[in-house]
């Protein structure tokens, strides 16, 4: 059963505020990593590049767990489970827009033949606190 974001959980993805995203390694181990991340109408979501551990664990094992915690008050945060897709359909703008968000105006500095995958979790479950 998918888990729907409410609107005040969506607002918080919007914020800059930074999530930590935990895969699952081939031997089953999890892999954590620092990322940007968004909100869409379909849900919570992040971008990555093709070919990084994350992209490359998210293929073989689309499970994901995504914490995301406000910096100024570590008593509002937003937790994310599920499955994901990933899709290189305007992912080159997607994280331009997130440079713009987290960094200010500017270019994202894109490395020479980089693809960029969006990646939208599909939310089993979803948890939050002080987001009332």
């Amino acid at each position: 059963m998918d888990a729907t974001l409410t609107a005040r959980e969506r607002e918080f993805l919007t914020e800059p505020h930074v999530g930590t995203v935990t895969t699952l390694r081939p031997d089953g181990s999890p892999h954590s990593t620092v990322v940007w991340v968004d909100a869409d109408d379909e849900g919570a979501l992040f971008n990555t590049a093709v070919g990084r551990a994350k992209e490359r664990y998210l293929r073989r094992d689309p499970r994901v767990s995504m914490l995301v915690l406000d910096p100024r008050d570590p008593h509002r945060w937003l937790a994310v489970d599920g499955t994901v897709e990933l899709s290189t359909d305007g992912a080159r703008e997607h994280i331009d827009r997130l440079h713009d968000k987290y960094v200010g105006p500017g270019s994202f500095t894109h490395a020479p033949g980089e693809e960029r995958v969006i990646v939208r979790i599909r939310a089993e479950r979803i948890e939050s606190h002080g987001l009332d």
